[in-house]
């Protein structure tokens, strides 16, 4: 029996030989290799198959074969369930080849362990997540131990660091915020402004653009801004410090981390963010007078004067609040990760990417928080 007569030479082959001696014997030829086999693979590992079923005591002669690589060895060896048949012919090279096969058959199955990969996940993700939770609590304690520190004495205060934050963080920023916030003040107004006309309502879009950009949007835009731009910086800055060895040399030059590195970041973010805020709610309000005076007509004049009575102040107070709490905490968080990079650059990208969304959830935690602690202040609106 040939499964191929006219093919070429190198295309696998079988034939099935009866013999006095050796009984059935089933003599491979050609090449069996993974380009050989490529499309007729099913087809011959289905027909051997089918003959070692037949033939128990069949006889393997594969001294014939013009090649073999570990493709048709491991289809061979599949036909034969893992183990050698009784009668078997082989070359040297063949030899060696089913000897690694039997090395590796030996080696324990893994697939009996993916029923617990995902409760195995679920529990390296929840002991990460403690021991980031552990080690800023340990690092806020630090950052308390310092301030008592200052307060005794003074003369230690690092000015000239908070100064550099205060910069960095707060006056550098003001561009991006200013130009997002315009953007987002005109188009709340104008998606506003189209609901209100069909009631006759215009004058209420001074209420809507008031509380909503002085309470909620302000702040929650421009801490997400400031947790993308100035929290991974910081995440960044120290990270390198950890790559170029430049915290190893502070370490043994006696000079803390917390003290010089972490608490005026802190401080520094936690006195810019709130400016930052009440920069980007003046601008997004601004652009919304803008856009409402274009739309419906409603005088820039009549808008800015009729706002403190729309709006109480306490609003703007609580916006202020929420942006100092969220400051320091981008900036605590920002600093747990850069403090935790490991000296090399891949570390550096997935410190500064953890950093930046974990801030950013942070910052919508504090958000609701605010909004279920202070859901009854300041919210009485006035035509």
């Amino acid at each position: 029996m040939r499964f191929s007569d006219s093919s070429p030479d190198h295309i696998p082959h079988y034939q099935v030989n009866t013999t006095a001696t050796q009984g059935v014997c089933l003599q491979l030829s050609g090449s069996y290799t993974l380009t050989s086999l490529n499309q007729s693979l099913s087809t011959i590992a289905e027909q051997l198959t089918q003959l070692a079923n037949q033939h128990h005591d069949l006889c393997w002669d594969l001294s014939n074969l013009q090649q073999l690589d570990y493709a048709g060895a491991v289809m061979l060896w599949q036909i034969w369930g893992k183990q050698r048949p009784a009668h078997l012919l082989l070359s040297d090279e063949q030899e060696k080849m089913f000897a690694r096969l039997e090395k590796s058959a030996s080696l324990p199955e893994p697939a009996q362990q993916q029923w617990l990969l995902p409760i195995s996940m679920l529990g390296q993700q929840l002991l990460h997540f403690f021991d980031h939770l552990r080690g800023m609590i340990t690092l806020s304690g630090q950052v308390i131990l310092d301030v008592l520190y200052l307060i005794a004495h003074p003369n230690r205060i690092p000015a000239r660091e908070i100064s550099a934050n205060l910069y960095r963080t707060g006056a550098q920023a003001l561009g991006i915020t200013a130009i997002v916030g315009f953007l987002i003040g005109i188009v709340l107004s104008y998606l506003s402004s189209e609901q209100l006309h069909t009631f006759g309502a215009d004058v209420f879009i001074v209420n809507i653009l008031g509380m909503s950009i002085i309470r909620e949007l302000g702040p929650m835009l421009a801490a997400i801004l400031v947790a993308g731009r100035s929290g991974s910086a910081m995440t960044a800055q120290l990270g390198v410090m950890r790559v170029t060895e430049e915290l190893d040399a502070l370490t043994v030059m006696g000079i803390p981390h917390s003290l010089r590195l972490v608490l005026p970041k802190i401080i520094g973010l936690g006195i810019a963010l709130p400016l930052i805020v009440l920069w980007t709610s003046a601008v997004a309000l601004l652009g919304g007078l803008l856009a409402a005076e274009l739309q419906v007509g409603l005088s820039l004049y009549y808008s800015l004067h009729s706002l403190p009575d729309a709006v109480p102040i306490v609003n703007l107070w609580l916006g202020l609040g929420k942006g100092a709490v969220c400051g320091m905490v981008i900036a605590l968080i920002a600093c747990h990760f850069g403090l935790r990079i490991q000296p090399n650059t891949e570390s550096l990208g997935a410190g500064t990417t953890r950093s930046v969304v974990t801030s950013i959830t942070a910052v919508i935690i504090i958000d609701a928080v605010f909004a279920v602690a202070f859901s009854n202040v300041g919210i009485r609106i006035t035509g």
